[in-house]
């Protein structure tokens, strides 16, 4: 497929499926399904690369994609993971010491890989024509709700991938995760994640942290911006749309609906994640004291939400202890920070004597948006490590895990953990590469 992308905010021109070639599309049970193959060779998009894929990518794509789904974050799924037999050059951190891995090839499907890029590249070129038929395309099989192509279409159809959009990346901040290269050619048109390349899970909740090694120094893709980056990048595909549309007005509307839509939709998922149902004036406040809490030392995010549904409004000194395997210096936990951490429960169990629904009702309500398990970097590691040495028991359990994250499944209950001091540097599990 051709698009082109602004990547890290500069336009990139043409790039296109350098490694991934459509085998064909499918109608099942009503739905409509693209099947691809990724890391299969050259394709004519491929530039001066390759084309083919290492096992180390495929095995993150594999299971991250799956592990979203059950996450109940829209997603591209994977089919398969096979082997390609190829030995493959890889610079794995671009520092010079390229080395042969292994070769693997991911299936993978979704209604449509159409992206951002797919009509930014007809509008660079001034293809107007072609750009018009590429949306009447998309919009009448993936946005038939909205009718015959006019001008109002064209604005609804805007519209409903800023919602799209807007969905998708709530639900990443929900469950931690930080896509790590949101350039326009990796911005789905159906607002689904898309792309697995240096993708990371939080550990600590960190608003500045990006697992990419490309974006270290500047931070463009943070997990704390990337409300901000789908902002800018739905900027970029309004400017591509306008030459369909020929009106600012209503592209800016909806882009102004994004921040407004955004704020209230954050509100609301953190609102869940603390189990309030009430509404309460003074939740923002206490959502914003909580989570410059979680950044006086490091807190794991998993960990502290998924614990923090057995918090008894009528216990609220024993709040630290619920909560303290979620702290990695539990010793730096005393002084100021233990007094901020004891004054949040005073005021979160104050609050939670004004909901009406019982503890285990929230318990329950909580541990259904509050995943106990998610696809730690470390975890990925140690599974692509050992299908390195032909053994793939581990990507088969971590897979059978991560279909029920939001389960207790006290059969794996070594996943649950913070991530282990060997993992803090080391490569592939702390910070990634888009070689892949």
């Amino acid at each position: 497929m051709c698009y082109g992308g602004h990547q890290f905010g500069n336009w990139a021109g043409q790039l296109g499926d350098g490694r991934a070639i459509n085998l064909f599309e499918v109608e099942h049970n009503n739905k409509h399904w693209a099947i691809q193959l990724k890391g299969s060779g050259e394709t004519p998009y491929s530039r001066t690369a390759d084309g083919l894929a290492v096992l180390r990518s495929s095995v993150r794509e594999y299971l991250c994609s799956e592990a979203m789904f059950h996450l109940g974050v829209p997603t591209t799924r994977a089919l398969s993971l096979a082997l390609s037999g190829d030995q493959v050059m890889r610079d794995m951190l671009y520092d010079g010491n390229a080395a042969y891995e292994k070769g693997a090839i991911v299936s993978r499907v979704a209604p449509s890989f159409l992206r951002f890029g797919s009509f930014q590249i007809l509008a660079a070129r001034g293809d107007t024509e072609t750009l018009k038929t590429l949306t009447d395309y998309t919009i009448f099989n993936f946005f038939p709700e909205l009718g015959k192509p006019s001008k109002e279409t064209y604005i609804a159809f805007f519209n409903e991938v800023a919602q799209r959009t807007l969905k998708m990346i709530v639900d990443w901040q929900r469950v931690g995760f930080v896509h790590g290269v949101m350039n326009t050619d990796n911005m789905s048109i159906l607002g689904l994640t898309i792309d697995y390349g240096p993708y990371g899970w939080l550990e600590d909740f960190n608003y500045g942290w990006t697992p990419n090694t490309t974006d270290s120094q500047h931070k463009r893709y943070r997990y704390g911006n990337q409300p901000n980056m789908g902002l800018w990048n739905l900027y970029q595909l309004a400017n591509a749309l306008y030459l369909l549309i020929e009106d600012v007005e209503p592209l800016q509307a909806i882009l102004d609906g994004y921040q407004t839509g955004f704020d209230e939709q954050s509100f609301a998922m953190m609102r869940n994640k603390l189990g309030f149902e009430e509404e309460d004036e003074n939740d923002k406040i206490l959502i914003q004291q909580l989570e410059e809490n979680l950044h006086l030392t490091e807190t794991d995010m998993t960990i502290f939400f998924r614990n923090l549904s057995d918090f008894s409004e009528e216990n609220p000194s024993e709040g630290i202890s619920i909560i303290k395997d979620a702290f990695y210096h539990l010793n730096e936990v005393e002084g100021e920070i233990e007094t901020k951490w004891q004054a949040w429960f005073e005021a979160y169990a104050k609050r939670l004597k004004d909901e009406t629904a019982s503890s285990e009702v929230r318990k329950t309500k909580m541990n259904a948006v509050n995943p106990k398990y998610v696809l730690r970097n470390y975890m990925s590691q140690l599974a692509i490590d050992d299908a390195d040495k032909g053994d793939y028991k581990l990507i088969d359990e971590l897979f059978n895990l991560l279909k029920k994250p939001y389960s207790e499944q006290p059969k794996y209950e070594k996943w649950f953990v913070k991530r282990p001091e060997w993992a803090r540097h080391k490569a592939g599990c702390s910070m990634l590469s888009c070689s892949s």
